[in-house]
């Protein structure tokens, strides 16, 4: 999913994941940073080859079929983990995890959307501006400014010399217009968070986008939903891309801090290009890693400049890990 969403100004995650204090031996510099470490980095690889798994499966069922899958086996597995309570919320609460679900899915639709027509890691790249972009405004420090200098040159890397001519330009806006969405997602997901225990909240906006989502699939896909071999691939996408990395990034954070996360959530561009590389056979020229390179670095450095203000609050990046996932 990838984003510096630890250093926005909310301060409470959907997943209401234990705080981040480390265990001893569990901190970055720790001995037993490893394991945490690990597992997200096993979370980022499983949520990008997921995305690239999507991708193959998209010639059975369309993009809006495979999100529709994904969305719904997450919905299933999410509400039967977390069993949300129904009764009990106001108004107010409901419209926020509604709004949330609306993020989720929108998000999700417009990603799938760019992938199926530019390469994972390109994709990937365009998306994360939407959170870098909440991240530099969260924060009003001059120095920001040099993040966003940095992520616009990527961007000009990326669009080969600024005119996007090697990349498909309906693709780009699908991507960026995920990005905007991404940046609301975190947003609703804090909300969202505040209101709803646990997980029971992302669960809930979970099953509404899936709810939303249905349709759409239904309309381009019809019956080959139904066909046995493409809902255990669109189950597997779900897994890798939702499943597994919310459970993996889950119990990192229990003994991660949310900034070294958030730190380790910004290599995902270069993860989602290799998935792309190894899978899908999507080489990148040297500009188009160069400029990945340069979204990582600006992604990581508005993620280190929140740090050094102490605007880290326990919003953490798992308030985007459930749902995006390329």
């Amino acid at each position: 999913m990838t984003t510096p969403s630890a250093t926005t100004p909310s301060t409470a995650p959907a997943t209401g994941q234990p705080g981040h204090a480390p265990t001893p031996g569990g901190g970055p510099g720790g001995r037993g940073s490893l394991g945490p470490v690990g597992l997200v980095l096993a979370g980022g690889v499983s949520v990008q080859f997921g995305g690239a798994l999507a991708v193959t499966l998209m010639p059975r069922a369309g993009a809006l079929g495979v999100v529709t899958l994904r969305l719904l086996v997450a919905a299933i597995v999410l509400m039967v983990l977390c069993r949300p309570k129904l009764r009990g919320h106001s108004r107010t609460d409901w419209g926020t995890v509604i709004v949330f679900g609306v993020a989720m899915a929108a998000m999700n639709g417009l990603f799938y959307q760019s992938v199926a027509r530019i390469p994972l890691g390109p994709a990937v790249t365009l998306e994360v501006l939407g959170p870098l972009a909440l991240s530099v405004l969260a924060s009003r420090r001059a120095v920001n400014l040099v993040w966003a200098g940095l992520a616009l040159a990527g961007v000009f890397l990326l669009g080969g010399g600024g005119g996007f001519d090697s990349l498909d330009p309906l693709g780009v806006v699908f991507a960026l217009a995920a990005g905007a969405m991404w940046a609301a997602y975190i947003v609703f997901s804090a909300r969202t968070g505040r209101r709803f225990p646990q997980a029971d909240g992302l669960a809930l906006a979970m099953a509404v986008a899936a709810v939303l989502f249905l349709p759409l699939g239904i309309v381009e896909s019809g019956t080959k939903l139904l066909d046995p071999t493409t809902f255990a691939l669109g189950a597997a996408v779900a897994v890798l891309s939702s499943v597994l990395p919310y459970t993996l990034e889950l119990l990192a954070l229990r003994r991660l801090p949310a900034s070294t996360f958030a730190i380790l959530m910004s290599l995902e561009p270069a993860l989602a290009a290799t998935a792309g590389f190894l899978i899908l056979d999507q080489a990148l020229s040297t500009a188009q890693a160069a400029a990945i390179a340069l979204v990582i670095a600006a992604s990581m450095g508005a993620v280190r400049t929140q740090v050094g203000r102490g605007r880290v609050k326990g919003a953490t990046p798992s308030a985007i890990t459930p749902a995006r996932r390329d």
